[in-house]
C-alpha cells in the first residue's frame, strides 16, 4: 500500500463519474464533502495487500496517526487514489482495507471522513505548507514484534542508613519532594497521566532545534545555534570523560554491526524489538543503540596489561532505538541519540566499586552546576545488594538522600548494577538523564581481556557511564531548567558557555557599523562570541530581539559610546546594566566559562545577511 498524507488548511472533493465497473454504493451525503485542517491520507491500495486487509489498514493508521499527532490534528480525510502504483488490488479488499482505516480511526477519537471507492472526483486542497506537511508512506502486511513479557520487578526505599522500606511506608523528610515524587511515578505508578504542554518545546524553536519531517518520525534538526551548543556539549562531554583521573582513548567507528557474529548478536538480543535491523546483501546488520559495539570490537583487538587498567574509552556514539512513536519526544525520547559513552575497563569487582563511586561523584557534580539535583533509581540483584550493602550506602550517602532500590530477577541482566539518575521535570516527571553499569559480562562475550600479575588472562569488569546522558537529554535538562526559572519568575537563560550568541552589539545609526565592526572583531578575538544587528529595525525593536534570544550581553552603541572606554552593558542574568570595558566583558565571561570549550560562531557577524531559517 502506498500513501501519501498532505496536511491541509482546507481539502474539498465532489464525486463526478464511476471510474470502475463496480464502484462502491454510498450514501448520499458522501457524495462531496469538506474538511479544515485535516490530514488527507491518499490511499492506493496493491495486490500483495490483498493477502491480509485487516494488517495492513492497521499499519496504514499506525502510520497515520503518527503523522497526524505531529501536526497536531485529529481531523483524517481518507482518500482512495489509484495514481501512487500501478499493481492495484482488486475491488472489495481495497475497500475494506480503507473502510477497517476508517473504522479504526474514529476507534482513536479521530474525526474521519472517506471518500467513496471507485469514482472520478474533483478536489481542491490547500497545502499548509510546513516540513511535516507533505510525506509519503510504504505500507505492508507485516505485523509488528510481540512485546516481550515484562520483567517482574520489587521496588523499596533505602534510607541512608541503609533500612529498607515500603515504597509506600516510607516517611519523607523535608526536602525529600522531588524523591517523593520519583517513588510515587517509578515504584507506585502514581500520577503518570496528563501533564500538559512542556514549556521547553517553546525554547527548543529558539534556537532552530525541531523534527525532521523528511526522515523516519524522531529523528531531529539542528539549525546554526542548535548546532553550536550540539557540539559544544560533545566538546565538554570529552573534557569531562579526560577528567576522571584515569587514562581515556577517544576512538571513533562505524553504526552498523553485523548479526552473524556471535557477539554482536548476543548484545543485540538484550534490546529486543528497540533495534533499528538493515537487511543487505543477504545478511542481517543492526544499528548500534550505544557505543558497546564499536568499543568492544576495538578493545578486544589491544595488549592489555594489568599495569594499563584500570583506563577508558570514549566516542560520541550516534545510537539508534526504536522507540514507541507515541513516547516521542523531542530531545528527550528520540530515535537517534548521540551517547558520549565512558567505558572503563577495571581490574575486578572491588576496583569497579571504587571506579564507580568517583564516576558517581562526578554525575552529580555535573548536575548541580546546573542548579539541579538526581533522584536515582538502582536497579540490581538482591543478592549483589546483601553482598555489597556498605558500597550502597556509600553511594546515598554521596547523594546526602534516601535512593529508590529496583530488585531485578537473578541472571538476566550483563549487569549487576544500573543506576538511573532522574530529574524532575517542570511537570513533575521523573526524566531519566545520566547512568552507569557495573557490567560483568560483556568483556567475557567480546573477548576482552588482559594478563593479570601471574601471566593469568582476566576479563574486566566494564563499566558503562553517560556523565551527563545522552548531548539530546543535556539539552532538555538545560531548557527544562529555564522553564523552572520562568516558574520561579525570573529571566530564563542558557549557561554562558553555551549561549549560540553571547554579546550582541546594536549601532544606533549606520554611521556607527563600523565602531560595531570594531568592538565585535575585539570581542571575538577575546573568545567572546559577538554579533551585530545592523538591521533596519528600531533600538528598542532589536533590543526586544536580543532579549528574546537570551543573549547575555548587549551593548548599544551610538555617538556618546564611539568615543567613550566606558559601554552601558545590559547583563541577562542580573537584570542590570552597568558601565564596562570591552577587555571587562571579555574577562568576566572568560571567568564565568572557566574550565568550558569554545568554538566561534556559526553564522555571520552581521545579522541582516542572515536568512529567516528559524521555526
Amino acid at each position: 500500500m502506498r500513501v501519501l498524507l498532505i496536511h491541509a488548511e482546507s481539502f474539498e472533493y465532489q464525486v463526478r463519474d464511476r471510474a470502475v465497473e463496480e464502484p462502491e454504493e454510498f450514501e448520499p451525503s458522501r457524495s462531496s464533502n469538506k474538511m479544515e485542517q485535516v490530514l488527507v491520507a491518499f490511499c492506493t491500495i496493491e495486490k500483495d495487500d490483498e493477502k491480509d486487509p485487516t494488517q495492513v489498514a492497521s499499519n496504514a493508521v499506525k502510520a497515520v496517526t503518527e503523522v497526524a499527532d505531529q501536526v497536531k490534528t485529529k481531523n483524517v480525510m481518507i482518500y482512495p487514489y489509484a495514481h501512487l502504483s500501478s499493481n492495484l488490488a482488486s475491488r472489495n479488499p481495497a475497500i475494506k482495507v480503507v473502510s477497517t482505516m476508517e473504522t479504526l480511526l474514529r476507534a482513536k477519537r479521530f474525526t474521519v471522513q472517506r471518500s467513496p471507492f471507485g469514482y472520478y472526483k474533483s478536489f481542491q486542497l490547500r497545502c499548509l505548507g510546513h516540513p511535516l506537511a507533505e510525506l509519503s508512506r510504504t505500507i505492508t502486511a507485516e505485523k509488528p514484534p510481540e512485546a516481550a513479557a515484562p520483567v517482574q520487578t520489587e521496588y523499596v526505599v533505602m534510607d541512608l542508613k541503609g533500612k529498607l522500606h515500603r515504597p509506600g511506608e516510607y516517611r519523607y523528610a523535608k526536602g525529600e519532594e522531588e524523591f517523593r515524587s520519583l517513588v510515587e511515578k517509578e515504584a507506585m505508578k502514581k500520577g503518570l497521566t496528563g501533564g500538559g504542554e512542556p514549556r521547553f518545546l517553546d525554547y527548543c524553536k529558539k534556537f532552530g532545534i525541531g523534527w525532521e519531517g523528511y526522515s523516519d518520525v524522531g529523528h531531529m534538526r539542528y539549525g546554526p545555534e542548535a548546532t553550536l551548543i550540539f557540539d559544544l556539549i560533545s566538546d565538554y562531554s570529552w573534557s569531562l570523560a579526560g577528567r576522571m583521573g584515569i587514562p581515556v582513548f577517544q576512538v571513533r567507528g562505524t553504526n552498523i554491526f553485523d548479526l552473524s557474529i556471535k557477539p554482536v548478536k548476543e548484545h543485540a538480543d538484550l534490546f529486543g524489538s528497540r533495534l533499528y535491523k538493515i537487511d543487505l546483501d543477504e545478511k542481517s546488520f543492526v544499528m548500534r543503540y550505544a557505543a558497546c559495539h564499536q568499543q568492544f570490537a576495538m578493545v578486544k583487538d589491544w595488549t592489555i596489561s594489568y599495569r594499563s587498567i584500570p583506563f577508558g574509552t570514549f566516542e560520541v556514539a550516534d545510537s539508534y532505538r526504536l522507540e514507541q512513536s507515541g513516547e516521542l519526544l523531542l530531545c528527550f525520547r528520540v530515535r537517534k541519540l548521540h551517547m558520549p559513552d565512558l567505558h572503563i575497563y577495571c581490574r575486578d569487582l572491588e576496583n569497579s566499586k571504587d571506579v564507580s563511586v568517583d564516576t558517581h561523584k562526578v554525575i552529580y557534580e555535573e548536575i548541580a552546576k546546573l542548579n539541579r539535583d538526581y533522584v536515582s533509581v538502582y536497579n540490581t540483584t538482591r543478592s549483589f545488594f546483601e553482598g555489597n550493602k556498605p558500597y550502597f550506602i556509600e553511594l546515598a550517602k554521596l547523594e546526602s538522600k534516601p535512593i529508590l532500590l529496583n530488585f531485578v530477577p537473578e541472571g538476566i541482566y550483563y549487569w549487576v548494577l544500573n543506576i538511573e539518575y532522574h530529574i524532575i521535570d517542570e511537570l513533575d516527571r521523573p526524566r531519566e538523564i545520566a547512568t552507569f553499569q557495573i557490567d560483568m559480562g560483556n568483556a567475557k562475550r567480546f573477548d576482552i581481556s588482559y594478563v593479570d600479575q601471574k601471566g593469568a588472562k582476566q576479563y574486566p569488569p566494564i563499566i558503562h557511564t553517560a556523565l551527563i546522558g545522552t548531548v539530546e537529554r543535556y539539552i532538555f535538562t538545560i531548557l527544562d531548567s529555564c522553564a523552572k526559572m520562568e516558574q520561579q519568575g525570573k529571566k530564563p537563560q542558557l549557561p554562558l558557555w553555551l549561549a549560540p550568541t553571547q554579546a550582541r552589539i546594536i549601532p544606533v545609526t549606520a554611521e556607527y557599523l563600523s565602531h560595531a565592526d570594531e568592538l565585535a572583531r575585539r570581542l571575538n578575538e577575546g573568545r567572546v562570541r559577538a554579533d551585530i544587528d545592523d538591521s533596519d529595525e528600531t533600538v528598542e525593536k532589536r533590543v526586544r530581539d536580543a532579549e528574546m534570544l537570551w543573549i547575555p550581553y548587549i551593548i548599544v552603541i551610538g555617538a556618546r559610546e564611539r568615543s567613550a572606554e566606558l559601554l552601558p552593558v545590559r547583563i541577562r542574568e542580573t537584570g542590570e546594566q552597568r558601565k564596562m570595558t570591552i577587555d571587562d566583558v571579555i574577562s568576566e565571561v572568560k571567568q564565568k566559562t572557566s574550565g568550558c570549550p569554545f568554538r566561534p560562531l556559526t553564522v555571520p557577524i552581521h545579522v541582516s545577511t542572515r536568512p529567516a531559517y528559524r521555526a
